[in-house]
Parts: C-alpha cells; structure tokens; sequence
C-alpha cells in the first residue's frame, strides 16, 4: 500500500528492529462505533503492508465509540498503547494497552481510564522525564473545558495508574494564532489535540499540539522554560498551517528528523503526510 491508500488521522511512527511502524485513528469510524486499531509496517516510509489489525474489542472492553489516537511506545521491555475512548454515560478518557511486540495483540493494562473519571479527556502521550519518571500529557477537551487544556500527570512506574495529581500545563487560548470554534454555554471555544513531546538534542523541550487558526487545521508547537515538564510552555510559531495536524516526530534509520501528521482534516480523506524538520535555535522548522 502507498500512503495515498491509507485512511487514518493521527498517525504514529514506532521504529522497531529496521522496521517502521505506522497507527493511527481508522478513518471510516472515527466518529462512530468503533471495534479497534490496526498498524501498517514499512522498511521505507514509501510501500506499507495491508492493515493488521493489533487491537480489537472482545465484547468485554468498556469503550464503545471514538477509538482515537493510538500511540506505541516500548518501556521496561514491553509496548505500551496509549489510546483515547468513549462509551454512553462515560467520559471520554485515554487508556493503556500492552503488548509484547508493536504486532500485538494489545490488551487493557490500566484499570479504565488513567485521565480524571469525571473529565472529558483524549489524546495522552507518553512521556519520560531526564530522570526516568514515566508521565502521560493529556487533553482536557474543549467539550467540557471550553477553552481546551492541556495537562500533564505523573504515572506510576508499571503504567497502571496515575502517581499523583495531574498538572496545567497551558489553555488553547494562549496561543496567538487560534481561532475560537463553536460556542459552548454562550462562549467561544477553543482546542485542544495530540500533544506529543519532543527533546532537541540542545536540551530543549517541546510540545507538538494541535488546533484551529484561520488556514484550518494547525500543527502548533509550543517550548518548556526550563526543559523539562514542569516549566512553564510559551506557544512559539506553527510548525504547519495548510489544514494538518495531530503530529509527531521520530528519526528515520538515516538519522533524519522525521515529521508525520494527518491531512487534510477531512473525514475520509485524511492521509498520513510526512515531511523532515531541523532542530535549530531551541525549535524545530520544516526542512
């Protein structure tokens, strides 16, 4: 399959063993009932398998609707999913699968949801501090927040639970560029999507988001003050602004600085697109 071929939003890049490996939100049920997540394996970014499906609902899975946003991440010598939900009555929260290979299959390894029960949250990534500490960053959506935030808690070393309360790190509304959605309770608001964390080889710490701003769309980027978690993020210039977002990085087996993100914002017509970025002045820039 070519990426032309491939109907996914919120695409994730896993390099495992020379092969990379590509997840993301089915297109067709974004919106809908959702059954599970499938990945698409590469040896070059250019020809990709058919879909193997890596997670699928037994029946017995509380989650319902809105399969979202799977990320895979290999810690303590196992793959760890982190993936969004929603089922009737329940919030919408990200949970964490595992498994012993990025092929699955994954099954629940927290206890529900690790986001707040009685917030409506997506989109947690993963996230290990310099000194080890497992956190996940997560959005509280604008659904329920208005204007969206994102927050970031620490988790306990096996990634069953949160280890404390979780933090704010910003609202949607600080960035300079976004543009206000449709109102909630009489007032304008404002996402929140796909934070996803990034250390440029200076020390520096970055934060991939997404939002709306006036060309659609938008693949914000925002710095730590002090490289770590627990600065304070200041919203820097869009790494993308051409209706694509929900981005991540990853180096490919050369060494470049690989950017992925989903475009257009389209239903059914998002593809994964990818261009190189560079690390230069305590950012990241489109190559």
């Amino acid at each position: 399959m070519k990426l032309s071929d491939i109907n996914i939003r919120d695409p994730y890049v896993l390099l495992h063993e020379g092969k990379y490996y590509l997840y993301g939100t089915r297109g067709p049920s974004c919106w809908g009932e959702g059954t599970g997540f499938d990945v698409y394996v590469s040896d070059d970014l250019e020809n990709w398998s058919d879909p193997i499906e890596i997670f699928r609902n037994d029946g017995k899975f509380w989650g319902t609707h809105n399969y979202w946003a799977p990320e895979v991440h290999k810690w303590q010598g196992a793959f760890y999913m982190f993936a969004s939900f929603k089922a009737e009555g329940v919030c919408r929260g990200t949970c964490i699968l595992k498994a012993e290979s990025p092929l699955g299959p994954f099954v629940p390894h927290s206890d529900g949801p690790i986001t707040p029960a009685d917030w409506e949250c997506l989109d947690g990534t993963f996230y290990v501090d310099k000194e080890g500490k497992p956190y996940m960053v997560f959005c509280h959506e604008w659904v329920q927040a208005i204007d969206g935030e994102i927050w970031a808690v620490r988790l306990n070393d096996d990634l069953t639970a949160p280890a404390g309360p979780p933090r704010l790190l910003f609202t949607a509304s600080e960035a300079e560029w976004i543009v206000p959605g449709r109102p909630v309770l009489g007032k304008p608001s404002f996402v929140t999507d796909g934070p996803f964390m990034w250390r440029n080889e200076d020390g520096t710490l970055l934060m991939l988001w997404a939002a709306f701003s006036k060309d659609g769309y938008t693949q914000g980027l925002a710095r730590s003050s002090n490289g770590e978690i627990t600065g304070e993020f200041k919203q820097v210039k869009p790494l993308f602004m051409k209706d694509g977002g929900h981005g991540m990085i990853f180096r490919t087996k050369e060494g470049k600085l690989m950017m992925t993100l989903h475009s257009p914002n389209k239903t059914l017509e998002e593809r994964p697109f990818f261009f190189e970025v560079v690390e230069e002045d305590g950012l990241l820039h489109r190559k």
